[in-house]
């Protein structure tokens, strides 16, 4: 592995986690809207409130004697996602694409039985998979329809987008793909494959995976460069408008393309990681520095996403 010298990342326009964490988190998110994103119920209800596009809550699992009667409202959904309401980095999100008898088939084809989900809704209560461990609530969601787009670029699994968004102007987005290493989730710390995206056009740039740059999906082996986000600008909106969803100034917005319903929200962070940068080639700074210098920011989302499609673009920030 290569290492970059301090001064060749502050060239490149890096964004580190101090400066991350001082300049930007705790100077644009206050504390106290936090439980609005580190809760995933609490953002899907709000979301619903805000008429932001989100998969439908099927239902919510709070106490422990709700498990033992957990079957028929399962066995009556075709697939579905059972989601940790505090988890983090996508632990404890189970996928179910559909059964097969007795069985329920897990994106990566993997089966299990329902007693393998009763005791994962156990472990999630118990607050295995939540911040900090404490006690917790799992959520049963719509499953995403896989977008066609995608076909052959994510493997086991549906692909998200995740998108930076700052003061309310999209910054930087990258497409996170599926892969075996990964069991089917769009996480980059499990192995899935990073896109960078051309903020002004959703095309790819490059795509990294565990850091490293690739060309190649490393399971299906179909070529990245050839990505293109459908409905961009579309997309954008979704993300922008989570800033006076949210309140908060410095989020990332993790959104998935549904076949049949478009672009959907599925949770906010209000600490989102550094690795997109690597999946760019570039870095945050230049973009964030220029979006405080606007003295009279753009009130509407559709004047923010159109201010960074044509000024980020043409000044090559």
């Amino acid at each position: 592995m290569k290492w970059a010298l301090p001064w060749q990342l502050h060239k490149a326009g890096i964004l580190g986690m101090n400066c991350r964490n001082v300049d930007f988190i705790g100077r644009y998110n206050l504390r106290r809207f936090y439980p609005l994103v580190d809760d995933k119920l609490k953002t899907k209800l709000l979301a619903e409130e805000f008429g932001v596009a989100t998969p439908q809550l099927r239902f919510v699992v709070r106490a422990q004697h709700e498990i033992s009667h957990v079957e028929d409202r399962l066995l009556a959904l075709e697939g579905f996602a059972i989601k940790p309401s505090r988890g983090s980095g996508g632990k404890g999100i189970l996928v179910i694409i559909g059964r097969n008898g007795d069985k329920f088939v897990k994106a990566s084809g993997a089966e299990i039985s329902l007693e393998d989900i009763k005791r994962h809704l156990t472990n999630t209560l118990a607050g295995l998979y939540s911040l900090r461990g404490v006690p917790d609530v799992a959520i049963i969601e719509d499953l995403i329809e896989f977008d066609n787009t995608f076909k052959g670029y994510s493997h086991e699994g549906v692909p998200d987008i995740r998108i930076i968004v700052f003061r309310g102007y999209p910054v930087m987005a990258m497409l996170r793909l599926a892969t075996h290493a990964s069991d089917g989730k769009a996480n980059l710390h499990q192995g899935a494959v990073g896109v960078g995206l051309d903020i002004a056009t959703g095309q790819s740039l490059k795509a990294v995976q565990f850091s490293t740059p690739i060309e190649l999906h490393p399971d299906t082996k179909k070529p990245l460069k050839d990505l293109s986000i459908p409905d961009w600008e579309a997309m954008l909106l979704l993300a922008s408008r989570c800033y006076e969803m949210s309140n908060l100034g410095y989020i990332g917005t993790d959104i998935v393309l549904d076949r049949s319903r478009g672009a959907q929200l599925l949770e906010l962070n209000a600490r989102p990681g550094l690795s997109i940068q690597v999946a760019n080639g570039r870095g945050l700074l230049p973009r964030l520095r220029h979006i405080e210098k606007i003295r009279k920011p753009h009130r509407s989302a559709e004047e923010r996403v159109h201010y960074v499609m044509q000024t980020f673009s043409q000044h090559g920030l």
